[in-house]
């Protein structure tokens, strides 16, 4: 299996426009023999953002899955963001992505035509009955001794997201409504990770949102934990998604089946053997391990369902984030009948 890793740059983020720069080195390891539609002869090159579900592309690598299933070399590219990401499938330059569920919303609204090759991370089906803070590696945090009890003690307050009107905002905003409050009186600010711990703390926001492990440093520091979103927007099923270009799909239908068909093999593997995945989770994101382990565990659906899907799609609308639902059908799912 031959392994590349490197580094995809944004030339001009605003435009969707993409440069590629190299930064990583090879491994090598016999094809095998193939046991899907695919040739054996089949490299693929994947697109992410170095969260710890990418444990999953290790999982496939290292078990054998993507060469059982044809696939002969994997190259694995660090993208900058999202959007970039998008951009890189839907020129043809990569040939799958991770995006979390609202860039690729986003990203059917902007005309972009997009297929849903597997779930990339999510939620079990009873998501809803467990504790979200050991499923959710995101959190709304407020300092200790805060006033702000819930979600809805948000209304007027400063908040921090990484970007607007991204995941994070989307999701907080859900949170706030079901909560009774108004979403449209928070008054969002922009501010990295590491800006957004420090401003907590010298009292300049009144709340942060933040990723894991992120969601860590804020507790040891001594915030509270006031909400967990994801889980509160997604309910249960795929919020991550590996995604392609629909034209390229539709060349090449044996190859994205065969990556699919291997990552949901990982997928099994990895949500049965936690310890595991968690190590290649802090090799990828570089965070200590024990670190890792305080935080959520990472769990991999076995497949994107169409109805988990469109309910974000109608979340957004309700949420004013986009003026009509996406146009998204379950054709727009590989293999989805």
């Amino acid at each position: 299996m031959n392994t590349r890793r490197t580094f995809l740059s944004v030339a001009a983020a605003a435009a969707l426009s993409l440069g590629l720069a190299a930064c990583g080195g090879s491994k090598a390891a016999d094809p095998g023999e193939s046991q899907s539609g695919a040739s054996g002869n089949t490299a693929v090159s994947v697109g992410t953002i170095g969260l710890a579900s990418d444990a999953s592309l290790r999982i496939a690598e290292d078990q054998g899955y993507l060469r059982e299933a044809g696939i002969s070399g994997l190259e694995v590219k660090t993208v900058a963001n999202p959007p970039a990401a998008i951009a890189a499938v839907q020129s043809g330059d990569i040939d799958v992505a991770y995006t979390p569920s609202v860039p690729f919303f986003n990203a059917l609204n902007q005309g972009i035509d997009l297929t849903v090759i597997a779930p990339a991370d999510g939620y079990p089906e009873n998501a809803l009955e467990m504790d979200a803070a050991e499923l959710d590696d995101t959190g709304v945090y407020v300092p200790g001794g805060s006033d702000i009890s819930s979600p809805r003690g948000l209304e007027g307050r400063k908040v921090s997201v990484p970007a607007r009107k991204a995941q994070m905002e989307v999701t907080i905003s859900e949170a706030i409504r079901q909560d009774g409050g108004d979403p449209s009186k928070v008054q969002w600010m922009v501010l990295d990770p590491a800006s957004a711990l420090d401003s907590l703390k010298n009292g300049r926001i009144d709340a942060a949102a933040l990723v894991s492990p992120f969601t860590q440093q804020a507790g040891a520091q001594g915030n509270t934990l006031l909400a967990s979103p994801g889980v509160t927007f997604f309910e249960k099923g795929a919020v991550g998604l590996w995604v392609a270009g629909s034209d390229q799909v539709e060349q090449d239908p044996e190859k994205y089946e065969a990556f699919r068909d291997a990552m949901v093999q990982a997928y099994e593997y990895g949500n049965e053997n936690t310890d595991e995945a968690q190590g290649y989770a802090a090799e990828i994101t570089g965070v200590d391990l024990e670190t890792l382990r305080q935080g959520a565990t990472t769990y991999w659906p076995l497949e994107a369902k169409f109805e988990d899907l469109n309910r974000a799609n109608q979340k957004m609308t309700e949420l004013g984030y986009q003026p009509q639902n996406a146009p998204f059908a379950e054709d727009s799912i590989l293999g989805a009948e």
